[in-house]
C-alpha cells in the first residue's frame, strides 16, 4: 500500500508534490521483506537528503516506513522510497526542510526483460550524482527513442562519451571482464553489487566491446542488442557469470 509517513496519502500532498517536484528517491527489489544492497540504498538516501535538503536523515525510521508499505503486499514486490517536503514553495525552495517519506509498492516484473536496442543521444541529467526526481528531460529522451522505434537512449556527452541511461547504469564486457562507462551518472546500487573497473568509454570504443548490458534494482541485468547501428550477441557467456554473481548477493531485512 502507498504510504507517507505510514499513512494513507491525500490528494493535497500529491498535489504539493506536483507543483514542486523537488525530492530525490531509491527503488529496490524487495522479497520477503529484504532487499540487495539495502545498506547502499539506504545510504544513497541519506546522501541525497544532506545535499538537497540539509538534513540527517533517520534511515531506522526510513526502514520501518517500507515495512509498513508492505505489510499486505505480494512477497516479491518493486519500492521506491522518495523524501520530499510538500511545504516547500515554487517562492521559497530554500526554506528549512522537513521531508516526508513515501513509499510507494509496485508488481515485481515476471521474468527477464528482453533485451534492448537503444540509441545515443546528447544528454546529461542535472547533478547525475543525486538519484532526484527532475526525470522530465530523461524520460523525454525516452520518449522521443521509442517514437523512433527503438527501445530507449543511452546518454553521451558533446564528445561521445557514453555515461547512462535514463534509469539505468551501462555496462559491458570485454576481454571477460566488466567495463562500466564512467561518464557523468549516478552511481548504481546495482553496479556497486557486481563490481567491476570504470572507465571512460566513448562511440569510438563500441567496436573493441564483446557485449553491452543495463543494469538496475528492478530489471537487474538486462543485454543491450544495439546501440546505433553497432549491435552485439545477447547472450555472451559472461552475462551467465554477471548474474550468477548478483544472485549470490545476500538479502538484507528491512
Amino acid at each position: 500500500m502507498e504510504l507517507i509517513d505510514g499513512l494513507a496519502p491525500s490528494s493535497a500532498d500529491f498535489r504539493a508534490f506536483g507543483f514542486v517536484g523537488l525530492g530525490h528517491f531509491t527503488t529496490m527489489l524487495v522479497h520477503r521483506g529484504a532487499a540487495r544492497g539495502l545498506g547502499l540504498h539506504l545510504d544513497r538516501l541519506a546522501a541525497d537528503g544532506r545535499a538537497l535538503f540539509d538534513i540527517d536523515l533517520d534511515v531506522d525510521l526510513v526502514r520501518m516506513r517500507i515495512r509498513e508499505a508492505i505489510a499486505d503486499e505480494p512477497q516479491t514486490v518493486i519500492v521506491r522510497v522518495t523524501l520530499f517536503d510538500p511545504t516547500l514553495t515554487l517562492e521559497r525552495p530554500g526554506a528549512d526542510a522537513s521531508p516526508r517519506i513515501l513509499v510507494s509498492p509496485r508488481p515485481a516484473p515476471t521474468g527477464s526483460p528482453g533485451p534492448l536496442r537503444v540509441r545515443t543521444t546528447v544528454f546529461g541529467r542535472q547533478d547525475p550524482e543525486i538519484k532526484h526526481t527532475g526525470l522530465f528531460g530523461a524520460l523525454y529522451e525516452r520518449r522521443l527513442a521509442q517514437r523512433a522505434g527503438v527501445d530507449d537512449a543511452v546518454f553521451v556527452d558533446p564528445n561521445g562519451r557514453l555515461s547512462e541511461g535514463p534509469t539505468w547504469n551501462i555496462g559491458f564486457v570485454r576481454d571477460g571482464d566488466i567495463i562500466w562507462a564512467d561518464g557523468d551518472a549516478l552511481a548504481g546500487v546495482t553496479q556497486a553489487l557486481i563490481g567491476g573497473a570504470s572507465e571512460i568509454v566513448s562511440l569510438a570504443d563500441l567496436p573493441r566491446m564483446a557485449a553491452a548490458f543495463a543494469t538496475g534494482s528492478g530489471a537487474g541485468i538486462r543485454p543491450i542488442a544495439s546501440i546505433d547501428e553497432h549491435s552485439w550477441p545477447t547472450d555472451h557467456p559472461t552475462f551467465d557469470r554477471i548474474r550468477d554473481a548478483y544472485a549470490a548477493v545476500p538479502f538484507e531485512i528491512i
